[in-house]
């Protein structure tokens, strides 16, 4: 166990690398990353044999920006025999720990679509077998680890576990969405995914829920504003360009000609505030930095565009500059994550837990 897999966006290896390499560092669990150019995946090799457990249970997987999905790597296998996949597994798996779930998945790549059909169609039969052997439990147990079947090729694979209160949720790392037909543009699926990775499924009825009022910087032509439209908020919409009519006519968008790093609500009753604008990173954290501390937002979602060279520590540097200027207020939560419909790009959730907490009932 002293391997940990990091499943990546193709292209960003360097990235994610470079960050479980620094995390891991401060965690006193050195060791040395391996990565190749657009393999969608990285494996961080511990110097010591118990580290890559201890890094899946207390590295927080929230924190990582790069990463969409982390677990240990308990055996790699090789050469696998086509007839019988299953047999070598089965004697891999011995002395794994109990697991609840099984996810058979591949790196988000070319050669890794070609695998997904086979995937889907060997998870029912390597299933029943790990059942058989008692290493899954006999009904999905969501409190137990997760065992992952990473496919690299039809007769290579990576077979570990993650655990289920330290991982993604998603197959793959890829929360699976369909686009709306009536939304504007595909950029709509960059916040509905945001949600989904950031906000608690059961808090949804109380933080995007109708009632609440939104503002969206850079709106046109509405990507954002449908998310928001769709869960019945009002939306201020601000951005020189034109929004789409069907928004419009829903009477719940009011259309701001104007430049989004000037406007300000007239009353602070706004709740989210969301930006997807191409602008420099260090204009963005400044402005939403700017509404959270004069309490014009509660939550802001926003995108940061990252340069082609030194992803990784600008990432790092606009955060950090970001929780420097919210320091003065205090009580902010800061998470960032490359999404999967991100492109060049990170996506930033920004909150306060304690406002928060008052909207959520207590059970």
């Amino acid at each position: 166990m002293k391997q940990l897999l990091i499943y990546c966006r193709p292209g960003f290896e360097k990235e994610a690398a470079a960050e479980i390499q620094d995390r891991a560092a401060t965690m006193g669990c050195p060791g040395f990353a391996r990565a190749k150019d657009d393999s969608g995946h990285v494996v961080y090799e511990c110097f010591q044999p118990e580290d890559g457990d201890l890094l899946a249970r207390k590295l927080p997987f929230r924190e990582l920006i790069f990463a969409r999905q982390m677990l240990v790597v308990w055996a790699e296998l090789t050469e696998l025999p086509l007839e019988d996949r299953i047999g070598p597994i089965l004697a891999a798996a011995e002395g794994m720990p109990l697991c609840g779930d099984i996810r058979v998945e591949t790196p988000d790549t070319n050669e890794g679509k070609e695998l997904s059909r086979f995937c889907r169609k060997f998870t029912v039969p390597v299933r029943q077998a790990l059942r058989g052997k008692e290493l899954l439990t006999r009904a999905e147990a969501r409190n137990r680890p997760t065992l992952h079947l990473f496919f690299l090729a039809n007769n290579r694979l990576m077979l570990g576990y993650s655990y289920s209160y330290n991982h993604s949720p998603f197959h793959m790392g890829i929360p699976r969405l369909r686009f709306p037909a009536d939304a504007p543009s595909r950029s709509s699926l960059k916040l509905e995914e945001a949600f989904h990775v950031f906000i608690p499924r059961e808090e949804w009825e109380t933080r995007l829920t109708s009632g609440l009022r939104a503002v969206d910087l850079g709106a046109a032509p509405g990507g954002w504003t449908h998310q928001l439209v769709a869960r019945g908020m009002m939306v201020a919409a601000v951005d020189n360009g034109p929004m789409s009519p069907s928004l419009m006519e829903t009477g719940q968008v009011k259309h701001y000609r104007e430049d989004g790093f000037k406007f300000r609500p007239v009353r602070k009753n706004v709740y989210w505030l969301v930006c997807d604008m191409v602008e420099k990173p260090a204009r963005v954290v400044a402005l939403m930095a700017d509404w959270l501390l004069s309490e014009d937002c509660q939550e802001a979602m926003f995108n940061l565009k990252l340069p082609m060279k030194k992803r990784y520590a600008e990432a790092v540097y606009n955060l950090q500059q970001l929780k420097d200027k919210l320091e003065e207020l205090g009580g902010f939560q800061v998470q960032a994550k490359q999404l999967y419909h991100d492109r060049e790009e990170i996506t930033v959730h920004v909150f306060q837990p304690r406002k928060v907490s008052k909207l959520v009932p207590k059970v």
